[in-house]
């Protein structure tokens, strides 16, 4: 099914993975996950480079990512340069306790981040674990939502820390807490789908995961209860943004569900606070 070009907010862009090295995992992540070089993968991009692929494909704002206790300046100067079309996710480790808070609470000050990331399986401690929970309690203070990776993971890492269930205690004690699965839930849809209809506040964005193969029962979810619940992401240049818009725009959805899925549910829960 083909739709009119709908305006994209795409929730997780990198613009120079290459900046913190080129990790042998990573670079084999790219080759067998991927399908890609490692020069296309690590490459760093311009604004302008930026801009241009996102008026293509009708990409009207892009969150980056980067370090929040070790910000990349290049990533900064995007929403410096283009603050209407260039937004600040910032990578947390929870194990820093108050630093990670702190670097939290500048970030937001100073840049206006919009979201903070906690990847479990880079630190092989499921999200229910406390030495998560003063960073939840001050995305909370902040207002910040926050997206944490869930499914097996492509790198070579860790993966029962990232079953969804590890949520279902999280939004149970932090109620206020606006939180996105990342990466999709593969193999736990079924876990997420429940989880999402229980909490309100829990959401799931589809980053690096390729529309072309979203599972029926996402398909159905998003089709029905789960209108407001699924989020557009690409995880650009991992996956790229223009394949991963152009499957986007092919998907088997209801009237009404796509303008949700690209756009309409990202600004509600990233934009208005």
């Amino acid at each position: 099914m083909s739709h009119p070009q709908q305006p994209v907010i795409d929730a997780w862009v990198n613009v120079n993975i290459g900046g913190g090295g080129r990790p042998d995992f990573l670079k084999k992540v790219a080759k067998e996950y991927f399908k890609q070089n490692a020069d296309d993968f690590f490459r760093s991009y311009s604004v302008d480079e930026m801009l241009e692929l996102m008026d293509a494909q009708g990409v009207e704002k892009a969150i980056l990512t980067t370090d929040a206790r070790h910000p990349d300046e290049h990533v900064l100067s995007f929403p410096k340069q283009h603050p209407d079309r260039f937004f600040v996710g910032v990578q947390i480790d929870p194990r820093k306790g108050m630093k990670a808070v702190r670097a939290l609470e500048h970030m937001k000050r100073e840049h206006d981040i919009v979201l903070a990331r906690i990847t479990p399986f880079s630190i092989n401690l499921p999200p229910n674990h406390a030495v998560y929970y003063p960073v939840y309690a001050k995305c909370i203070e902040l207002g910040l939502p926050i997206t944490i990776n869930t499914g097996i993971p492509g790198p070579p890492a860790p993966a029962a820390c990232q079953d969804p269930i590890h949520l279902d205690e999280v939004c149970l004690h932090f109620p206020e807490l606006k939180l996105v699965m990342a990466h999709g839930a593969d193999p736990w849809w079924g876990v997420a789908t429940r989880l999402m209809i229980k909490y309100p506040g829990l959401h799931l964005m589809t980053s690096a995961y390729s529309p072309k193969y979203f599972p029926p029962e996402l398909i159905q979810f998003m089709n029905t209860r789960g209108k407001n619940k699924i989020i557009f992401a690409s995880d650009h240049p991992a996956l790229p943004m223009g394949r991963a818009v152009e499957e986007a725009r092919a998907l088997e959805l209801r009237p009404g569900i796509l303008p949700k899925f690209l756009y309409e549910n990202a600004e509600r829960v990233f934009f208005n606070a």
